[in-house]
Parts: structure tokens; C-alpha cells; sequence
């Protein structure tokens, strides 16, 4: 009965985390969604919120931990490879970012927005410093 309850808890943060994400609030989103996570570990909505989260936060060295766990967890993670690569550009590890974009428009090319993530930064004569493609949230 403790780990149904568990479970409720970290939906409900996970919830109040999201609804605070939307509202523009990512510091607060980050601390509710943070300990959602100590509540279910390694679960990916509660890693991409997070990371979410962290990164409209600025807190770019933490959205790439955050997407980084969901990229080992699942290689196939097309949204995990975008919020990685945008990531890593803003931490000016422009090869990294290349390779996260890349294969985030491999595994879903109709997705516009990581196509013009994977342009800017590849077109960018300033190094990683121009991943302003957007934001993964």
C-alpha cells in the first residue's frame, strides 16, 4: 500500500511540476519535479520535465545530465537526443550538440523544430554559442 501511495505522490509532484513548467515557473517546477524523481527514479516524463525545467532555467549543465539519463535509458529517445543537443550547444560543446541533433532529426525529420535546431548550430560560425534554436520546453 506504501509504494501505491508513493506513486500518487510523485504523479501529483509530477503533475504540480508540469502545470508550473506551462505556467513559466521553471524553478519551481525543477523543485517539485526533482523530488518526483527521488520518488521514481530512472522515469523518463519525470527526466524530461526536469531537463525541461533546467534548461529554461539556464541550468544548462543540468538539462544535459537530465537528458542524458533518458538517452542511456532509451538511444531511440528522439526528444531526449533535441533537449541534449540544444544543451550541450549552449554549453559550447558543439560537437556533441551536432551529434544529438542529428540524430534527433534522423529519428523524427518531420519535426521541424530540430531540423532548424541542427541548422543553426551547424551553420554557425561562432561555434556552439548559436544554439538559440529554440528550447526544449
Amino acid at each position: 500500500m506504501e509504494q501505491l501511495e508513493d506513486r500518487e505522490s510523485a504523479y501529483e509532484l509530477f503533475q504540480r511540476g508540469t502545470r508550473m513548467l506551462a505556467e513559466h515557473h521553471p524553478g519551481a517546477a525543477a523543485v517539485l519535479l526533482e523530488r518526483a524523481l527521488a520518488l521514481e527514479p530512472g522515469k523518463a516524463s519525470i527526466l524530461e520535465a526536469l531537463g525541461r525545467a533546467y534548461f529554461n532555467q539556464g541550468e544548462h549543465a543540468a538539462a544535459a545530465e537530465r537528458f542524458a539519463v533518458m538517452v542511456a535509458a532509451d538511444p531511440l529517445a528522439h526528444y531526449a537526443h533535441f533537449g541534449l543537443g540544444l544543451a550541450k550547444g549552449r554549453l559550447g560543446d558543439r560537437g556533441s550538440a551536432l551529434r544529438h541533433l542529428r540524430m534527433a532529426v534522423f529519428l523524427k525529420p518531420e519535426i521541424e523544430a530540430y531540423r532548424r535546431a541542427l541548422a543553426r548550430i551547424d551553420h554557425s560560425s561562432e561555434g556552439g554559442r548559436r544554439a538559440e534554436a529554440g528550447s526544449p520546453g
